[in-house]
């Protein structure tokens, strides 16, 4: 889904899951409202104008008559090209190509902040724009089966726009397909012709606990897949007349984990030849290993598969970026219309394990005085929670699709990921906020937030509202109406969020249409999880009882870092990070959502060591659930290569130039044990 209009100032473009970018240029006109272009794109148009500035992005120019891509990087110099017809790649927040014809210059500014592509003369330009984000247009229906489960993991896949290793390009995987359970199998037609054969099978026992398991390795693979009465899972490769047997339960888990791994990597890595090649950190890896990028790209699905199949994991582990995402699911018929989600974040599966809390984990809370919510109340009035200790495997952040309450983890829904796709499917205007205050003594997180998300609205059409003291129906008409984040401030007991005249329930609502909230108050957990059931997308909530002063501390972190593009799960990790008892926060609800767009697509994070006196070393990372794939530049003059996103790259920094970034980055840096947004870690460190 894309939208856009001519502004005063050029183009603003929207996006589904709220990306959005502006095209400034200072004589843009519009000739026609539909075009064509050699590039997959889902809105078109013509326009006419010298100069088109975007935001900071890598580019790409091909002429069409063949020859060289041209890459303007974050290290290249400006780009002139001569007389030709070119299109040309913005890699920004919403996908953007160019067609021109004629003469053409591409440069950064020297802040980083712009992209602009200008014309000796005005110049009738093509601008195509493609979403990142996709919502299913299909549903299948097979029985709650493992025949019925086989099925549809055969045509999830039918999703993806090539069966060649661009797949890996995150705008090249659409959505899957719904998955409803039914008595008879039905596959659309659409669905059916949409299916590659790519020659990849996969046969796996007859059990749910298994399919789950393979379900992220098939749809990527682009396999059929089968069931038979065998204890263990095979890959097969007919034409080639190859096939490996894999593991049982649970060892399959992590042989699933390292098949994935791999193939995914080396589809990045052998991309590279093809036209959106970049100075890749990680390129130089296929020569080590004697493999032909060239030959591998041409190659067929299976035929490549076989190839890699026959790299050593010992090989590369060591240069594997770290997986996103890892989802524990209970593999029952109720899960299995969360497939299609879990595998468009490109989600690992595993079973769910627990086990007991040990004491250490939880520090002990005697500071009754000093906790949110004492005041003229005991402390049995929070709802308590019986919180375990899950057992992780990879991913950065993890996802909890089964029972119990654990910590570290996102606690999802089957409505969750429903609840997004129609947040998905809304045009909107732009973000709509609201903060509530119940409490006066809280006063201080409030000021905090407000003037935060306020800021924010001037980079981004946010719509701050402030409230303060609301009444039990107050609060309930906020939740029920349409609002893209509700930031509650003040107390949470075993009977609701506390109002001036009682306590209002989330069970009371009958909708909810706030897309994300944080419930900032003591043992907040089943109010969110019951907004979540009522519409929600997700949220950030309280196991029990919290300081105030930690309280503000996340409160205020979490605003920054949700503003700034950060997912709902990633924002609360950093967060928690500056209070010592960071677990009694958690998410509920689907934690990879985001609420905003980074100034760099990706969010960015860094971590800060001082090396010896005025040098310092900065490990720097852009990761998203939302671009499994993706590559990042980090805009550091020194900065020759590109990386994969998820793993990090290092950069040694005097302090001047130090600070000079800082100034510019606007990022979370974590320095010295706490984390410090880059502006106030750069005032830190202009004093030291």
């Amino acid at each position: 889904m894309i939208e856009w209009e001519v502004t005063g100032s050029g183009l603003r473009v929207l996006g589904a899951d709220s990306a959005e970018i502006a095209v400034r240029s200072p004589d843009l006109h519009l000739a026609r409202s539909e075009a064509d272009l050699p590039r997959p794109v889902d809105s078109a148009l013509v326009c006419s104008a010298s100069e088109l500035v975007f935001p900071p992005a890598v580019v790409y120019a091909t002429p069409l008559s063949g020859g060289q891509t041209h890459e303007l990087g974050p290290d290249t110099d400006p780009i002139a090209l001569p007389t030709d017809e070119y299109v040309i790649d913005v890699d920004a927040e919403i996908k953007t190509y160019l067609r021109v014809d004629g003469e053409l210059s591409i440069r950064r500014t020297d802040d980083y902040d712009c992209t602009v592509v200008s014309f000796p003369d005005r110049t009738d330009v093509t601008v195509g724009f493609r979403s990142r984000s996709e919502v299913p247009t299909h549903s299948l229906t097979v029985p709650p089966t493992p025949e019925g489960v086989a099925t549809a993991l055969s045509h999830l896949h039918a999703s993806h726009r090539t069966t060649g290793v661009d797949r890996s390009y995150p705008s090249l995987r659409g959505h899957p397909p719904r998955i409803e359970t039914g008595e008879e199998v039905a596959v659309p037609d659409a669905v059916v012709a949409a299916t590659p054969s790519t020659g990849i099978e996969i046969v796996a026992p007859d059990d749910l606990a298994s399919l789950f398991v393979l379900a992220p390795l098939s749809y990527y693979l682009q396999a059929s897949v089968d069931v038979a009465d065998r204890p263990r899972p095979a890959l097969r490769l007919p034409s080639l007349d190859a096939e490996w047997e894999l593991s049982g339960l649970p060892d399959l888990e992590r042989e699933v984990t390292r098949l994935l791994r791999q193939v995914f990597f080396l589809d990045c890595l052998v991309r590279n030849v093809g036209p959106y090649g970049t100075n890749l950190s990680e390129a130089s890896l296929l020569d080590a290993l004697g493999l032909d990028a060239g030959a591998l790209y041409d190659a067929a699905p299976a035929e490549r598969l076989a190839t890699y199949m026959s790299v050593a994991h010992e090989a590369i582990q060591h240069r594997l970026p770290d997986w996103h995402l890892s989802t524990y699911v209970e593999p029952t018929p109720e899960h299995l219309s969360t497939l299609p989600h879990l595998l468009d974040r490109l989600s690992l599966i595993y079973a769910p394990r627990t086990s007991e809390l040990e004491g250490s984990e939880l520090v002990a809370r005697s500071l009754d005085d000093f906790y949110r919510g004492s005041t003229g109340r005991a402390a049995g009035d929070v709802a308590s929670v019986d919180i375990v200790k899950p057992e992780l495997q990879s991913g950065r952040i993890h996802g909890w699709l089964a029972e119990g309450t654990p910590i570290d983890v996102f606690k999802s829904t089957p409505a969750a990921y429903e609840n997004r796709l129609e947040y998905l499917d809304r045009s909107d205007d732009g973000i709509d906020i609201a903060v509530v205050l119940n409490d006066d003594e809280m006063a201080d997180e409030h000021a905090d937030v407000a003037e935060i998300y306020r800021q924010r609205g001037e980079d981004l059409p946010i719509d701050v509202t402030v409230a303060e003291q609301l009444s039990t129906a107050e609060l309930a008409r906020l939740f029920e109406s349409r609002r893209d984040f509700v930031h509650y401030i003040g107390h949470c007991e075993q009977s609701g969020l506390r109002c001036p005249d009682g306590y209002m329930s989330s069970s009371s609502i009958d909708t909810c249409r706030a897309q994300t909230f944080f419930l900032n108050a003591c043992g907040s957990y089943y109010e969110g999880r019951e907004l979540v059931e009522r519409g929600s997308v997700a949220g950030a909530i309280t196991f029990s009882q919290v300081l105030n002063d930690h309280a503000v501390k996340v409160g205020s972190a979490f605003a920054r870092l949700l503003v700034h593009g950060f997912g709902i799960e990633r924002a609360l990790q950093l967060a928690r990070r500056r209070i010592m008892m960071g677990k009694d926060y958690a998410v509920v609800g689907d934690g990879t959502h985001s609420l905003t767009q980074s100034e760099n697509r990706l969010p960015a994070t860094a971590e800060l060591e001082r090396v010896d006196g005025d040098q310092f070393l900065l490990s720097y990372d852009q990761f998203s659930s939302h671009h499994v794939g993706a590559f990042y530049h980090p805009f550091l003059d020194d900065a020759e290569y590109s990386y994969l996103c998820g793993t990090e790259s290092e950069h040694a920094l005097p302090r001047g130039r130090l600070l000079e970034y800082l100034d510019r980055a606007e990022m979370p840096v974590i320095y010295d044990g706490d984390v410090y947004w880059s502006s106030d870690l750069r005032a830190r460190l202009e004093v030291q």
